[in-house]
């Protein structure tokens, strides 16, 4: 496989354009004026552009209802965001007991994707997400090495730091971009 490589099917890309134009027919007057629709990314040029890691901003919550956000690397796959956390984080006991997730990926102020949803926790190792295990691997393999990376997916040091992998299942997204992209 090619690094950076679109991993979403046809049906993924009409399930994310449905998810993008009911996203904007439920937005708010503000949030339109600002996201008019020349500046709003279709589904096709958005997995284009979300190739490889994604750096997010994920907000999680606490018992009392507080907000706690924190970069993490995100991967786009099959039209939703993918990251992984460790199982001892704050990050990781808030969703298991809450999962609502917000999250941003803003590289730059002239492009941003904003999700809302939900976290789902995932097996990795799991054969119906072999697909998304093989996309970690062309992410993070050429960075960290294979080997080195499959030893820290797994836990081979220690089976209870393996990752914890979740998949946010959206509500809502929005995506903003400014100026025409060359």
């Amino acid at each position: 496989m090619v690094l950076g490589a679109m991993h979403e099917t046809p049906e993924d890309l009409r399930a994310l354009q449905d998810l993008l134009d009911r996203s904007y027919a439920a937005a708010g007057p503000h949030l339109l004026s600002i996201t008019t629709p020349e500046r709003r990314v279709g589904a096709e040029d958005l997995v284009q552009r979300l190739t490889g890691m994604c750096l997010l901003v994920v907000a999680t919550a606490t018992a009392d209802g507080r907000p706690i956000a924190g970069p993490l690397d995100g991967v786009f796959y099959r039209g939703a965001f993918h990251f992984g956390t460790s199982r001892e984080s704050v990050r990781y006991r808030h969703l298991l007991n809450r999962p609502h997730v917000s999250a941003t990926h803003l590289p730059a102020e002239e492009f941003a994707v904003n999700v809302h949803g939900r976290a789902v926790p995932l097996d990795i190792g799991a054969v119906e997400n072999r697909g998304l295990r093989e996309t970690l691997f062309e992410v993070y393999g050429p960075r960290y090495g294979e080997e080195d990376w499959e030893r820290f997916l797994e836990g081979a040091e220690d089976p209870a730091k393996r990752p914890a992998y979740m998949r946010i299942d959206a509500d809502r997204m929005f995506t903003f971009q400014m100026g025409n992209r060359e």
